[in-house]
């Protein structure tokens, strides 16, 4: 069944890529490409080796994490659970409800549908249609910064999915809060279980890597005009789906927001030198360094 899910979202999102290439890269950035693509990708190869082992990192560490969690983390679901409590305090200050459980209170069959797919095939989109499109821009600054800022947030977000242990809303008020997307469309259950555990909700990686793509197509403006809006409207939806279907809390949310600025700033920092080797040898020595003793 993870086959054929898989399968399903790499064909949707890959008739997506073809008709957003054609739409707002243009025929003659495509054909150039094509001529140029070894150049191209050779002055980003450093950064996407970078990627690659971050990716490779971030995977060990999911399999392992939750279990160190448990070891080293702080559980902070109640914690959680009280801010999103409070969000709506102004507007009903006599019964105040979950944010959470106030979204799912507006919801429709249509909205389940919208924002299961954005979730699931919205993201995926998202998230590689910028990769394809600075790929064919002469310049390569704007794929390396994207490079680097999606390896920050992955870096940072397994850190605190370590750090931190938080039960998302379908899972901690299961009475007050459904998992619409694994209620509606059971087969995306198979996916998300095999790329995420359930204590894995603080930040919102999704809303983080959203956030970040949105923020970077502001700055390739002037060479896709129609990107920009585009990007904006679905990372909104992202950030927006992960509540509605119950799976991460708004506290969740708003810090993968900040994750996802702050990755930014970090992918402009390092777009024009990548980090060394050894300076990401120092830095995970001290990361360790810094973990308590058992």
């Amino acid at each position: 069944m993870l086959g054929v899910v898989a399968g399903r979202v790499l064909a949707v999102v890959a008739a997506m890529l073809l008709v957003a290439s054609g739409v707002i890269v243009g025929r003659d950035r495509l054909a150039r490409t094509r001529r140029e693509y070894r150049r191209r990708l050779a002055s980003v190869v450093p950064y996407l080796g970078l990627l690659a082992v971050v990716l490779l990192a971030n995977k060990i560490a999911r399999d392992v994490g939750p279990g160190v969690s448990w070891l080293v983390g702080l559980n902070v679901t109640p914690l959680v659970h009280r801010l999103d409590g409070l969000l709506l305090w102004p507007v009903y200050p006599e019964s105040t409800p979950q944010f959470v459980v106030w979204l799912q209170s507006h919801g429709s069959p249509r909205l389940t549908t919208y924002f299961s797919f954005i979730y699931v095939f919205g993201y995926v989109f998202l998230l590689t249609f910028p990769l394809v499109a600075y790929l064919a821009l002469p310049d390569a600054r704007p794929l390396r910064r994207t490079v680097v800022a999606y390896a920050a947030n992955y870096l940072v977000g397994v850190g605190c999915y370590v750090a931190f242990i938080a039960y998302g809303p379908r899972n901690l008020i299961a009475g007050d809060v459904e998992g619409l997307l694994f209620t509606q469309y059971t087969q995306f259950q198979f996916l998300t279980a095999s790329i995420n555990h359930q204590t894995n909700v603080f930040p919102s990686l999704h809303t983080s890597l959203s956030v970040t793509a949105a923020l970077l197509a502001w700055t390739t403006r002037e060479e896709y005009p129609p990107w920009p809006p585009i990007a904006a409207v679905l990372a909104v939806s992202v950030a927006v789906s992960t509540m509605y279907l119950g799976i991460h809390w708004a506290t969740d949310v708003v810090f993968g927001a900040v994750l996802g600025w702050a990755s930014v700033r970090i992918g402009r920092r390092f777009e024009e030198t990548p980090p060394s080797l050894d300076a990401i040898r120092r830095g995970a020595r001290g990361a360790l360094g810094r973990l308590p003793s058992r």
